[in-house]
């Protein structure tokens, strides 16, 4: 059955499946670190369904943003929800595997790169039911290596990337950016509770860019019990509304 999820005063609607892929905070919480000022052309690599897309479109109504995710069920709602967004002639969501990017862009196309890419290796963490949450959540089409190739093929030099990703896999991380020509510039930390370890890192780069690392304050999820009622005061900034969710017919 599928479900109508609204953020942000109903602007942004998303189709998404019950007991399907859903998404989650990780993609919130990038389109608010992320700076896409100037930008004028972006990529969303691994688009889900769109939350990214669309959260930077309303972000920066002067770029034209275009996804490419591999599921062909999640790229079909993805641009249900562009339409239902409103957002159609800006984003665009290719159902296309990005490790084809070659034939998919000419180098340098984009001045933006995102990405909230799966962070499972095989054969590590539970692997879900359904194939659509297993895709999304473990490297099965594609791993941290062909996102960056894809990223760093697809931008500009001087342009810009961001991902959200898992804290224990930074050093790798960081290491395979640079040896993308991608230059670690920003990192934070995202924590769920003050005292506890960073479960998410938040890191921004440049292609071609001169060394130099800024550490951010961290991020803090939950103040105590964990709910979304105890958000801090800045997850419910960013957020800014709680999720409005509906039943679609079926």
């Amino acid at each position: 059955m599928e479900t109508i999820d609204s953020l942000y005063h109903e602007s942004i609607k998303l189709v998404q499946v019950r007991g399907g892929y859903r998404f989650s905070l990780d993609p919130v919480l990038l389109a608010d670190f992320v700076a896409p000022e100037g930008a004028r052309r972006g990529l969303d690599l691994g688009s889900g369904c769109g939350v990214l897309a669309l959260l930077l479109a309303r972000r920066s109504p002067q770029m034209s943003l275009v996804g490419w995710e591999a599921q062909g069920q999640l790229a079909e709602r993805a641009m249900r929800s562009v339409e239902l967004s409103g957002k159609v002639g800006q984003v665009s969501i290719q159902h296309v595997d990005l490790r084809h990017f070659r034939q998919l862009s000419e180098p340098g196309s984009f001045d933006l790169v995102v990405t909230n890419p799966p962070y499972r290796l095989p054969g590590r963490g539970r692997i879900a039911p359904d194939d659509e949450r297993a895709a999304a959540r473990h490297e099965l089409a594609g791993g941290l290596d062909d996102f960056l190739a894809a990223a760093s093929w697809s931008l500009k030099n001087s342009g810009r990337f961001a991902i959200v990703y898992l804290a224990e896999r930074l050093a790798e991380l960081l290491a395979k950016m640079s040896a993308n020509n991608i230059e670690p510039k920003r990192l934070r930390m995202v924590h769920p509770r003050r005292k506890e370890s960073a479960r998410m890192v938040l890191v921004e780069g440049r292609k071609a860019g001169a060394p130099g690392l800024r550490i951010e304050p961290p991020l803090y999820i939950y103040r105590n019990d964990g709910s979304a009622r105890d958000y801090t005061d800045e997850v419910l900034r960013i957020y800014a509304e709680k999720i409005d969710e509906r039943a679609a017919a079926p």
